[in-house]
């Protein structure tokens, strides 16, 4: 092998490696992009839903919870809570009113958030559309 790979041997490698993975990256969004209504429920997010989102936001919920793996680790997986209290929002709702107003003495716990019915309808509604997102089995564990 006494070849020496000489500039213009360099170029073509250069630009057929470039070629070859910029029509890879693009095969591969366009796959992506094919598969993600198959997985997606969009349409599904109402009035309600988007409400229930703006109260997570603004009452901070991702600074103790994960929702689908992502915020802080020092509450439990939210992304599949409707799953887990049975597929019932009254559960969900019945849960975080039930939160006593002090907290539980020398525990980590959830405080009382004193909202409305319709805010905490439209908190569950929320939690059940995040549960129903197709996340191909994420978290890997049922308490996330």
């Amino acid at each position: 092998m006494s070849e020496v790979l000489t500039k213009t041997m360099a170029r073509n490698i250069y630009y057929g490696g470039s070629l070859f993975f910029l029509l890879l990256f693009l095969g591969l969004t366009l796959h992506t992009e094919m598969k993600l209504p198959e997985r997606d429920n969009r349409g599904a997010i109402t009035e309600q839903v988007a409400h229930g989102k703006r109260l997570w936001e603004e009452n901070n919920c991702i600074g103790c919870h994960t929702l689908l793996g992502e915020g802080a680790y020092f509450a439990p997986e939210l992304g599949n809570v409707y799953t887990r209290f049975g597929n019932s929002t009254d559960v969900i709702k019945g849960f975080i009113k039930g939160r006593p107003a002090d907290g539980i003495p020398n525990r980590r716990s959830m405080p009382q958030f004193n909202f409305t019915d319709d805010e905490l309808e439209a908190i569950a509604q929320f939690l059940k559309y995040a549960s129903e997102i197709n996340t191909t089995k994420w978290p890997p564990n049922i308490q996330g």
